[in-house]
C-alpha cells in the first residue's frame, strides 16, 4: 500500500451552522493510483467530532473508501519574528544587552585601574621603608604620592561600586524583559489534526472527495435592522454568526438552520390527574366567590433582549440560506451575514396606552414579504432623524402582519387619573362601582410646526365571565365618546391634536353585582 506523505489541502467550501454547533463540508480533487493507498489531507481543526467524519468519493472509475479518520498533533512553536519587524520588547533586550556589555568592560577597565593603584602603593610603602632604614628623611615627597595613591583609590573605588550598581539592576530588568518577550512572543505548541483516508482504486486518475463532520465552538443567531421613511419600510434580515473553531471559513456557502440535533427525542411521561367532586356546602351554593385576574393579550413597544436567547422558530425546523459565499474568521467575534432585504407600504400610528406607560409611541405596521419565516430576534430601528432604538421583532410567518415600535415621542406627554366609588342599590342591594379614568393629553410642538396628529389612546375595562357580575360602559358620561370596543375590553379613542393642544378624555364605566357575590 502507497502512503502519501506530504498533506493535501482539505479547504472548506460549505458550512451549515446550528443552534450551538457547525455542519463542516470540504471538498478536494485527488490524483489516485491504481491500488490501495493512504492519503494524509489537511491540516483541518482538532475540534472535528471523530464519530461525524463521512467521506465520499466521485469518480469515472470504481473507487471506494476503506477508512477515515482525524489524527491529531502538536506542533512545534512558531518561528520567532524578522529582525525588520523586531517588537519594542526586542529592541529593549537588544539595548539592555549593549549597556550590559558597555558597562562590564568599564568594570574590567577600573579593576584593573585599581589594581595598578595597589600595586604603586605598595611599591611606595617599600620605598619609604627602605629609605628610613638607610637613613633618608623626605617625609613631605612621601606624604604627597601617599595621599595622591590614595585619592586615586578612592575616586576610581566609587565609580566601580557605581558600576557594579547598576550592572546589579540591568541583571534585573533583563531578567523581567526577558520573561515578559518569552509570554507575549514566543507561540505556545498547537494541536492540529489531520485526516487520513484509506482508499482502493480501481485505476490511476483524478476522483473528487466530499468530506464532512460536525464541530462545536460555532453559532448564530438572527438580527434584523428596519428603516422607516415616511409610508415606506425596509426590513433587513442578517445572521450573525460566531465562530472559533481554529480555522477560518473563507468564501463558503453558508447555510443557518434551526434544527437542534442534540435535542432529546424521548417522549415526556405521563402523569396521573385526579379530578374528584364534592358537595358544596349551604354557604358555598349561596356564595359566587370572583377574582380580578390579569391576562397579557398583547405589548407595545420595545421589549428588552438580555443575553443572548435561544432561536425561536414557532415549533419548525427553518433553514436560511446566504444568497452569496461569505467569509467568517475564526476570532470568536460577531460578524453578519446578509440574508434578505425587503421594502413595503408601511401603515404608521402615533398610540398611547397610559395604564402601562406615559409615553406615545410610533407603532409602523407591515406585512412580511421577505419569503420566509421572521424568527425572533433583535432589530435596530432607524427614521427619519437617524438611529433611534433597539427593538426585539417576534417570530412572524411569510405574508403574515409585522408591529415594531419605533420609539417613543417626545413632543407628548400623557397623564392619567384613576377614581373609584362604591355604593349598594335596589331591593337586592346590589354592589354598584363606578370607575372614572382622565387622560390628559398634550402637544409640545415646535414654532413653525402645522398640520393635526392623530393619537391613539387605548384604555381597558373589565371582562366579566360569569352572569353574577355585569360590566357597563357609561357611553352617556364618557368624553368623548368611545370608537371603538373590542371582546377583550380594550377601549379606543383617536384623538386630534393640533400643534401646542391639549385634549381630555374621560371613560367611566360600573361593576354591577348582586349580594351573593363575594371577592369583588
Amino acid at each position: 500500500m502507497s502512503t502519501a506523505t506530504k498533506p493535501i489541502a482539505l479547504p472548506v467550501t460549505a458550512v451549515t451552522c446550528l443552534e450551538d454547533r457547525a455542519h463542516v463540508e470540504r471538498a478536494a480533487v485527488l490524483d489516485l493510483e491504481a491500488g490501495v493507498q493512504r492519503l494524509r489531507l489537511g491540516p483541518v481543526s482538532a475540534l472535528a467530532v471523530d464519530r461525524t467524519l463521512h467521506a465520499e468519493l466521485t469518480a469515472a472509475f470504481p473507487a471506494a473508501v476503506l477508512d477515515v479518520r482525524i489524527v491529531r498533533t502538536w506542533t512545534p512553536r512558531g518561528p520567532l519574528p524578522s529582525a525588520a519587524g523586531d517588537s519594542a520588547l526586542r529592541h529593549r533586550v537588544h539595548a539592555l544587552e549593549e549597556e550590559r556589555l558597555v558597562l562590564g568592560q568599564r568594570r574590567d577597565r577600573l579593576q584593573a585601574r585599581l589594581d595598578l593603584l595597589g600595586r604603586l602603593a605598595a611599591d611606595l610603602l617599600r620605598e619609604i621603608g627602605e629609605g628610613a632604614g638607610s637613613g633618608e628623611t623626605e617625609q613631605p615627597r612621601w606624604a604627597g604620592e601617599l595621599d595622591r595613591v590614595d585619592g586615586e583609590r578612592d575616586t576610581y573605588g566609587e565609580q566601580l561600586r557605581t558600576v557594579e550598581a547598576r550592572l546589579t539592576a540591568l541583571a534585573t530588568e533583563l531578567g523581567e524583559v526577558q520573561r515578559a518577550l518569552h509570554l507575549s512572543e514566543e507561540e505556545p505548541a498547537e494541536l492540529v489534526g489531520h485526516i487520513e483516508l484509506t482508499v482502493e482504486s480501481a485505476a490511476a486518475g483524478p476522483v473528487g472527495l466530499r468530506l464532512s463532520h460536525l464541530i462545536p465552538c460555532a453559532l448564530w443567531r438572527p438580527a434584523y435592522r428596519a428603516v422607516l421613511d415616511g409610508d415606506a419600510l425596509t426590513l433587513e434580515t442578517d445572521a450573525v454568526v460566531w465562530q472559533r473553531t481554529g480555522e477560518d471559513w473563507s468564501d463558503v456557502r453558508l447555510t443557518l438552520s434551526t434544527a437542534r440535533s442534540a435535542l432529546a427525542t424521548d417522549p415526556p411521561r405521563l402523569d396521573e390527574d385526579r379530578l374528584t367532586l364534592g358537595e358544596r356546602s349551604a354557604a358555598e351554593r349561596r356564595t359566587v366567590d370572583v377574582e380580578l385576574r390579569e391576562e397579557e393579550i398583547g405589548d407595545l413597544g420595545p421589549a428588552p433582549v438580555l443575553g443572548l436567547p435561544g432561536v425561536d422558530d414557532g415549533g419548525e425546523a427553518r433553514v436560511l440560506s446566504s444568497p452569496a459565499p461569505v467569509s467568517v474568521p475564526g476570532d470568536g467575534r460577531a460578524h453578519r451575514v446578509p440574508l434578505s432585504v425587503f421594502t413595503t407600504a408601511a401603515s404608521s400610528e402615533y398610540a398611547c396606552s397610559p395604564e402601562l406607560s406615559p409615553l406615545v409611541t410610533q407603532v409602523a405596521r407591515f406585512d412580511n414579504l421577505s419569503g420566509h419565516a421572521l424568527l425572533a430576534g433583535p432589530v435596530d430601528l432607524v427614521r427619519g432623524s437617524g438611529f433611534s432604538g433597539r427593538g426585539t421583532l417576534e417570530f412572524t410567518a411569510p405574508g403574515a402582519l409585522v408591529e415594531l415600535a419605533f420609539g417613543s415621542c417626545d413632543d407628548h406627554g400623557v397623564v392619567r387619573h384613576a377614581e373609584e366609588s362604591r355604593d349598594s342599590a335596589g331591593l337586592m342591594r346590589k354592589t354598584v362601582v363606578t370607575r372614572t379614568v382622565r387622560l390628559h393629553l398634550s402637544r409640545f410642538s415646535a414654532p413653525g410646526e402645522r398640520g393635526d396628529r392623530v393619537v391613539v389612546l387605548r384604555e381597558r375595562i373589565p371582562v366579566s365571565e360569569v352572569s353574577a357580575v355585569e360590566v357597563r360602559l357609561r357611553k352617556d358620561v364618557c368624553s368623548p365618546a368611545p370608537e371603538v370596543v373590542d371582546a377583550e375590553g380594550i377601549v379606543r379613542w383617536d384623538v386630534a391634536l393640533p400643534p401646542g393642544g391639549r385634549r381630555t378624555v374621560t371613560l367611566v364605566y360600573e361593576l354591577s353585582a348582586s349580594s351573593e357575590v363575594a371577592g369583588l
